[in-house]
């Protein structure tokens, strides 16, 4: 007899009734002996099925080697090769833990992209590694020598590790390391939707979404998407799109809920303000921030009047400009189109151009976050963190939301160092006593042109150790001035508007005010 595998099932169902039919049914015996006899054929015939088909499975298992059977992935023409030129492993043999023997998870890290990425790539690779993308040198210097560093460091990984800190240096090395660096190409961000990214190389040139590679074809001109998962939370290029993030005690953020996969893709939910005008025109981040400033050494020359000055561009065209007829016009990386560029053409712009910094008139908003208050705690209470679960940071948003439920495992107060991985005790709290955007603060730079000013150092350490003990109290940086203001050019260019000398005069009348 030939029974299809699904014919058998049902046999096997209905022979298996009828052999437990209770002996007082009115059941013939020819049929219960049929029955019977039914429930131990049909099990002998699937097991004859199962044995004739599954040495077949077998037989094409075993002969399906290589990467792609497991982790199938679409790639990119430049790179179409065997994923064992950059990840190493085993690509001739189908068990997992052969196939992977001296795999290199991320071949795009700074530890592993010169012999990886570079042996394509080497100039590209050794600029890049010497790139204030990779060494963050700005900020951090920044930072330590406003809380009395002497020597200037070369790149973030030269910054020292300190578990108990005896200086408020220290402790401002230990800030830098476990809270404030969050984003750079040796981690791999936060575990939030729109953040989590790759390192290295992959930062920009891969795109994940939801902690996930999307594709593994690489992308030669990065989108705003991956410069926003390091630009984010009231950061230079948030501002860009238009966005401000919400303060983070719970009872200032949105009680609204959204359409999007996600409530809050960066961490913290933000006010949609008004974006950048290039922004709304097409223009991406990379029409003015090219390569040769993001991926070398070279300090960028280009400023708002490499586009718009026609004396300047009678003089250089960037690379994405053109002049056609008696008209210059950009061509976007990213909506693909030509934009024509606008000529100042303003009385104020030759008034002004010696004093003030274009975006004095023409910021439509900025960041203003004032008091910044940072606090270590080592102590295992946190009830008067419970408004504060949303911080920015996954890791301290997990642990606190943890440790206030009362049916969750209670964890330690400990945070890892996002430079090497390795956790150790305290956590980083952060606030801030306002957080505004409407009022653009201007002061003066070191030549004394005026500048939209931020609060960039306006900030207090403390910390609270493991016996209560108070360490250090709200202590401010000691080598700044004007209370931690810091020229900063806010990405959110608009028309200056009927009223464009208000902030110069306002400014100029108050800096007179105080010196009588």
């Amino acid at each position: 007899l030939r029974f299809t595998r699904a014919s058998l099932y049902q046999l096997s169902y209905v022979g298996c009734f009828f052999a437990t039919v209770p002996e007082n049914s009115k059941v013939t015996c020819q049929s219960q002996l049929l029955m019977q006899q039914l429930s131990i054929l049909i099990p002998l015939l699937l097991l004859l099925v199962s044995c004739s088909s599954e040495p077949e499975k077998q037989e094409e298992a075993s002969t399906s080697k290589g990467c792609i059977n497991c982790h199938a992935m679409q790639l990119d023409p430049a790179h179409d090769f065997d994923c064992t030129e950059c990840h190493n492993g085993n690509n001739e043999v189908n068990v997992k833990d052969q196939g992977h023997a001296g795999l290199i998870a991320q071949p795009a890290h700074p530890d592993a992209m010169a012999n990886s990425c570079g042996r394509c790539h080497d100039a590209i690779v050794n600029d890049a590694s010497h790139s204030l993308h990779f060494t963050l040198a700005n900020k951090i210097n920044l930072v330590r020598f406003a809380f009395g560093a002497q020597e200037e460091l070369a790149d973030l990984t030269q910054i020292p590790i300190t578990e108990s800190p005896e200086t408020i240096l220290a402790l401002s090395d230990d800030l830098l390391r476990r809270r404030c660096l969050r984003c750079h190409v040796y981690y791999s961000g936060d575990r939030y939707p729109a953040v989590a990214r790759g390192t290295g190389c992959a930062s920009c040139h891969l795109s994940f979404y939801k902690g996930k590679l999307v594709s593994h074809s690489f992308v030669k001109t990065p989108k705003d998407q991956q410069c926003l998962q390091c630009h984010y939370g009231n950061f230079v290029g948030y501002d860009y799109h238009g966005r401000f993030e919400h303060d983070m005690n719970d009872e200032y953020r949105t009680p609204y809920t959204t359409t999007n996969d996600y409530f809050r893709p960066f961490g913290v939910e933000y006010h949609p303000l008004q974006a950048d005008i290039h922004q709304v025109a097409g223009l991406v981040c990379i029409d003015c921030h090219f390569g040769a400033e993001l991926m070398n050494r070279e300090k960028s020359t280009l400023d708002c009047a490499s586009c718009h000055a026609e004396e300047r561009l009678q003089a250089e065209l960037p690379g994405n400009i053109t002049r056609k007829k008696d008209h210059y016009f950009l061509f976007s990386k990213g909506d693909q189109k030509e934009h024509r560029v606008v000529l100042m053409q303003h009385p104020a712009h030759e008034k002004y151009r010696d004093t003030a910094d274009c975006q004095v008139c023409h910021a439509q908003w900025s960041y203003n976050d004032n008091e910044t208050h940072l606090l270590r705690s080592d102590m295992d209470e946190y009830d008067d963190f419970s408004r504060l679960t949303v911080q920015g940071s996954f890791e301290i948003e997990k642990m606190l939301t943890n440790n206030l439920d009362f049916d969750a495992e209670e964890l330690d107060p400990v945070m890892t160092d996002k430079i090497s991985g390795e956790s150790s005790p305290g956590l980083w709290h952060k606030g801030y006593l306002t957080r505004r955007w409407e009022n653009v603060a201007i002061g003066r730079d070191q030549s004394g042109r005026l500048q939209v000013m931020r609060p960039i150092l306006d900030l207090h350490l403390s910390w609270l150790d493991e016996d209560e003990e108070v360490r250090f109290d709200a202590v401010k940086p000691t080598n700044t001035k004007n209370g931690g203001m810091l020229p900063y050019i806010p990405h959110t260019t608009g028309k200056a508007g009927l009223f464009y000398e208000d902030r110069i005069r306002q400014f100029l009348r108050s800096e007179q005010e105080s010196k009588q």
